[in-house]
């Protein structure tokens, strides 16, 4: 069996592709990856170039008219995105995202040495950003 070397995406709809854009873009500070005139898809880099493929959330529009995703989390097919952080950059992010106006909710990893905080997309989709508790002072 060959060994997996990683994951290289995560795909998501999404009802307003330029809202998602904008938060995972111009919030969150990841790369667009795609050509300006690329149609439908649009293809974000998480974190550095690396050698093989880059990690990538990409944003698929759903059709116009498409249903809103139900409001009860439990009932969504995505539970959440986890995106790594510098642990040093952890609080001032914390505090710039609630400063945007974000509802940032806190938590901690259930067997690593990782906290969390969870924000979410336009479309309700939640994103957490983790970081390492290791390099706490």
């Amino acid at each position: 069996m060959p060994e997996i070397r990683g994951l290289t995406e995560v795909v998501i709809w999404v009802h307003d592709i330029e809202g998602s854009l904008h938060f995972y873009r111009d919030v969150l500070g990841l790369r667009v990856m795609s050509p300006p005139d690329f149609r439908g898809a649009v293809f974000l880099q998480v974190g550095q170039s690396q050698v093989g493929s880059p990690q990538q959330i990409v944003l698929v529009p759903l059709p116009q008219g498409a249903p809103a995703f139900p409001g009860e989390r439990t009932q969504r097919p995505l539970h959440h995105i986890g995106i790594e952080l510098a642990p040093e950059d952890f609080e001032a992010e914390a505090d710039r995202l609630q400063s945007l106006g974000f509802e940032v909710r806190f938590g901690e990893h259930p067997f690593l040495a990782l906290k969390g905080m969870y924000v979410d997309d336009p479309d309700g989709n939640e994103v957490e950003l983790i970081a390492s508790k290791s390099q706490e002072t």
